[in-house]
Order: structure tokens, then C-alpha cells, then sequence
């Protein structure tokens, strides 16, 4: 029963709390074994390692010396944004970037998996954010991040409870290692394409997409423009993968406060980021709005979807040299129109677009599997904190 549970602050249930050293690392220019993450990698009680930064032995070892990840750990957005979480699921030569906190829980006391979906239940995430300092990006300090308090069953209840979730999210993590897979065997078949004729024909890509820039900007100030079924689709939001939901939504009114540039981007169609980490792509699956930082490409032929999307993949370095700006790098359309696309004969494209096309609708069908397995997990978190779940008869 939840009268038994007892309140304890976080650090007393962890063997150590470890704060990120709050300087930017230097990237390195070429790629290492020695990765950063940041706070855009942590989401929903994972971390996306596909796209973080590469860094030398000597940053790794020097960002590292207040201690090294393990697995198990969890790692704690404390800013931008406040109150994400991640399990570690492999600690190889990662380490924490800006406003990330680590919790390493005492196994004698805590399990760490109940302590990761103690952060994920709704109800306390928002108890966080309202602890969090700031007016426009809201913050919490390390010594408060450390005295969070925590109501927590015997060590046996625990286990009851991270099981139930745990069993949802090993399947997610499954189907996250079959769409890499996956992923890489279009790479793979797109690699052997351009390898297999001397017979191309080249194109500029303005000849086979057609583009959107997200111009959808609400005013911040205005409340009334959040929180309503637009999705609003953000460059924190791009995931390599399809990008089924996003992480903040809109009401009609802060959609049409775009005005004439209020536009929808379609399902089956390819979203770029444009500023901060430039070239980040991903396949759009729903109806979404996309503000400042992204751009839509829509291939003027369906089918050819998983060519232009392994073209642009492949041209990931050119991408960030196209990118302009003195202060923030910009990526612009004019600079993607002109890139050259080497088109293989009819029948090579036919055939790997035949291919690819079913891979990536098995990739589709899985991260839509694993929306229904997060959404069933939300559903679940705050039963099973809240006593709402007789857990007396789960062995």
C-alpha cells in the first residue's frame, strides 16, 4: 500500500550524484571513439547516441574526472530542457555535456529503473518544472537536483514495479536496434548503388524535391497559442528515424498566428534541421508545422523517398560546410537546390527504391509500435505510484 512508502531526498538513494563540468567541451573537427551528450540526446527515459558529437581522448578524459558513466546510471536534464531523463544502456566513452546531472542508485536501498520511472511519471516531472529558477529558460541548481524528494516502497515493490515498465521499454529498445539495422542495410544497398553503373545522369536536387521552410513562430508570451493538437515540429524534435509526435504542440490560434506562412508538412516526406547541429535529418509521419530551424523536403515523386534521403545522409560533412553565418550557422534552401545528385538508370533506382521502401515501412511500422508501448507506459507510471495497482499478487 502507498502509506507504506517513505519519503527520501534523491541523494540518500544514490551512491553518488555526479554534475557535468559546466564548460563546452571542444569538438573535434574528424570522428573518435569519444562522444558528448547534451540535453537534446535525453528523452523520455532514453539517449539517442546516433548523433552526438565526436571529442578527443584528452577532452573525454579531462570532461570525465568527475567520474566516469556505468551502466545503469541515469542521466537528468537540469536546462533545456528541465526534467528529462535517460537509463544508460552502455557506458562506452560517453560523457556528460552541459546542465546534465547523473544518479547512480544504491542497489542496497534503490532500484535504479524505479528510480527512472519515478522522474518519467507525469506527476512528478511537473512537480520538478515547478521547482525550476528563470523566467524564459527555467532551470534547477545541483544542490537542488540533489535534494528532490522521493517516496519510495520496500526494494521489493521497486523491482515490481520498474519489471511491469522495464518489459515495455526492452521492447522499445528492441525495436530501436532492428530500425538501425535496417537503416543500415539501406545505406548499405544505397552504397552499392552509386557503385554499380558509370552510366548517371546529374541533377541538381531542386529538379526532384520541391522545399518548405517552417516559418510557424508563435510569440512566447501568448499561452493561449501552446498546448493544443497542432503538431509543432522543432530541430530538437528530428530523431534519423520518423518523426512521429513532437515535443511541444500548438492550438489553432498559434498556428495561424504565422499567417500566410502557416503551413502544414505532409506524412512520407523529409525534414533537415537548418541551425545548431545542421544536417540532422528525419522522414516526417504525420501532419506538423515546423517553426525557424527546419526545412521540408518533399521528393516530387514518392517513391523515391528512400534515394533522396540516403543522398542527403550521405552528404552529411558537405552539409555543414554549405551551412553560412558569423555567429549561428544557417543552412538555406538555395544552398540545398544546388547540390548535385547523381541519378543511376531507371532500373537501378527502380529497384532500390523497391527494396528501401519496404525496409522503411517496417521501420514505420515499428516506431509506431513503439509509440503505443511509450503511451501504454505513460498510462501505467502513474497507477503504479500513485497505489492505483494491487502489485501483492505480481511475483
Amino acid at each position: 500500500m502507498k502509506e507504506k512508502w517513505k519519503k527520501y531526498k534523491v541523494s540518500e538513494l544514490c551512491t553518488d550524484i555526479i554534475d557535468c563540468v559546466n564548460k563546452t567541451a571542444p569538438v573535434s573537427e574528424i570522428p573518435t571513439d569519444f562522444q558528448m551528450l547534451r540535453t537534446s540526446d535525453i528523452r523520455n527515459g532514453f539517449i539517442n547516441l546516433e548523433k552526438l558529437n565526436c571529442v578527443t581522448e584528452a577532452t573525454f578524459l579531462k570532461w570525465s574526472r568527475r567520474g566516469f558513466l556505468k551502466e545503469g546510471d541515469i542521466i537528468f536534464t537540469r536546462e533545456a530542457p528541465l526534467g528529462e531523463v535517460g537509463l544508460v544502456r552502455s557506458a562506452e566513452n560517453y560523457f556528460l555535456g552541459q546542465r546534465l546531472v547523473l544518479y547512480r542508485a544504491d542497489p542496497e536501498i534503490c532500484d535504479n529503473r524505479f528510480l527512472l520511472y519515478w522522474f518519467l511519471n507525469p506527476q512528478n516531472k511537473e512537480i520538478i518544472k515547478s521547482k525550476g529558477l528563470g523566467t524564459t529558460v527555467t532551470h534547477l541548481r545541483v544542490q537542488d537536483c540533489k535534494a528532490i524528494e522521493i517516496d519510495v516502497p520496500d526494494l521489493a515493490t521497486q523491482k515490481k514495479i520498474s519489471s511491469i515498465l522495464s518489459a515495455l521499454d526492452d521492447k522499445i529498445e528492441l525495436n530501436n536496434k532492428i530500425n538501425k539495422n535496417l537503416f543500415e542495410q539501406i545505406a548499405v544497398l544505397y552504397k552499392n548503388l552509386t557503385n554499380e553503373s558509370d552510366n548517371y545522369k546529374n541533377l541538381n536536387l531542386s529538379e526532384l524535391c520541391n522545399f518548405q521552410e517552417g516559418y510557424v513562430n508563435p510569440a512566447q508570451p501568448h499561452p493561449e497559442y501552446f498546448n493544443g493538437k497542432i503538431k509543432w515540429l522543432r530541430a530538437v524534435d528530428i530523431n534519423e528515424s520518423f518523426i512521429i509526435d513532437t515535443s511541444r504542440t500548438l492550438t489553432e490560434s498559434g498556428f495561424k498566428s504565422a499567417k500566410k506562412s502557416a503551413v502544414m508538412f505532409r506524412p512520407n516526406t523529409i525534414v533537415i534541421s537548418k541551425s545548431g547541429t545542421i544536417g540532422r535529418l528525419g522522414i516526417i509521419a504525420d501532419y506538423m508545422c515546423g517553426n525557424r530551424a527546419v526545412i521540408n523536403i518533399q521528393p516530387k515523386q514518392d517513391q523515391f523517398l528512400p534515394f533522396i534521403y540516403s543522398f542527403l545522409k550521405s552528404k552529411k560533412n558537405e552539409l555543414d560546410n554549405l551551412a553560412v553565418g558569423s555567429v549561428q550557422k544557417n543552412l538555406y534552401i538555395s544552398k540545398l537546390e544546388n547540390l548535385t545528385v547523381s541519378c543511376p538508370t531507371e532500373n537501378l533506382l527502380t529497384n532500390f527504391c523497391n527494396i528501401s521502401n519496404f525496409l522503411l515501412l517496417k521501420i514505420h511500422n515499428n516506431c509506431f509500435e513503439n509509440q503505443r508501448l511509450s503511451d501504454l507506459r505513460d498510462a501505467l507510471l502513474p497507477e503504479l505510484f500513485s497505489g492505483g495497482i494491487d502489485l501483492s499478487r505480481i511475483k
